[in-house]
């Protein structure tokens, strides 16, 4: 066996222990490899570890990219709608991945001196035909300089969790 066998498959496991995301996967491999490579278990941890940091805040700012370009989505949709009147909403992402559609209602309108604003219901639809399912939120909109915006975070801090 050699001598850098034993560190790098421990570097690998200590890794790996926590695995939950695509950056546990690149750090453990980037940090095996420079681990073995440069015969120093530090060299391969630090570099494990900042490697894995960089492709989990990639994937945030992909992941906060996408919610926003679909709460812009559902937002216009909305705007348009007059109240009562459904809508259908969806985001088409260059990947083929992560699309979404669904379906957006105005439930009320709310016009002040200070602001417009609308309470919306709107779907989440997941699968297709027999196997469609259907997830309803509530949010609010209002009315800025640039078009209809999120009012409201809470409603979707348990679709988005914290990235709203």
């Amino acid at each position: 066996m050699r001598p850098l066998a034993l560190p790098a498959a421990l570097l690998a496991l200590g890794l790996l222990g926590g695995c939950n995301s695509a950056g546990a996967l690149v750090g453990a491999a980037t940090g095996t490899a420079a681990a073995a490579g440069s015969g120093n278990p530090a060299v391969g941890i630090a570099i494990g570890v900042g490697t894995r940091a960089v492709v989990d805040w990639g994937a945030r700012q992909v992941s906060r990219r996408w919610h926003r370009t679909e709460q812009e989505a559902i937002a216009a949709a909305a705007g348009e709608a007059p109240p009562g009147e459904p809508r259908r909403w969806q985001v088409r992402h260059s990947l083929p991945f992560g699309n979404k559609q669904g379906e957006v209602r105005v439930l009320r309108a709310i016009e002040t001196p200070l602001a417009r604003c609308r309470e919306i219901a709107f779907s989440v639809e997941e699968g297709k035909a027999a196997e469609l399912r259907r997830a309803w939120y509530v949010t609010s909109l209002c009315r800025g300089d640039t078009g209809w915006r999120w009012a409201a975070a809470e409603p979707a801090t348990e679709r988005w969790g914290s990235l709203q």
